[in-house]
């Protein structure tokens, strides 16, 4: 039997205030996680997970997370860097605290790679932001 009773709870809505940047640090020069961090570090921090993540690679990912790199390695460096700025802007264009990015330029310190520099604007301010893609030619 179900028990009947005349108190009707009204339950409210609860908003939490967090900050979305706040996150666990990582050192990805030494493999450690240690502390946390926030804002502009947290935000290079992802800029820099989403770039080193291969797009639909990992089940654990959502197919709107990372980039796609794999079917660029062995093309000539004049179709890697329009399509690598595209693909960068791509991939960080669902998240909302990054604005815009712009200002891309391209150095090729080895055979084989390419170093990439841009602005990324974020709600956190602007941070120039800079990867290398290795063995990206033939």
């Amino acid at each position: 039997m179900i028990p009947e009773t005349n108190n009707h709870k009204v339950l409210r809505e609860v908003t939490f205030e967090t900050d979305p940047s706040f996150t666990y640090r990582m050192w990805p020069d030494d493999l450690r996680i240690t502390g946390t961090t926030d804002r502009q570090q947290a935000m290079i921090q992802a800029i820099w997970k989403i770039l080193n993540t291969e797009r639909y690679a990992y089940p654990i990912y959502s197919w709107n997370y990372g980039i796609e790199l794999k079917d660029l390695y062995g093309h000539n460096m004049t179709y890697i860097s329009p399509e690598l700025e595209r693909r960068i802007r791509e991939a960080l264009s669902p998240d909302d605290r990054i604005t815009s990015v712009d200002n891309f330029s391209f150095s090729y310190p080895k055979r084989n790679s390419i170093y990439v520099q841009f602005t990324a604007h974020t709600i956190f301010g602007d941070m120039d932001i800079g990867k290398e893609f290795e063995n990206v030619t033939v």
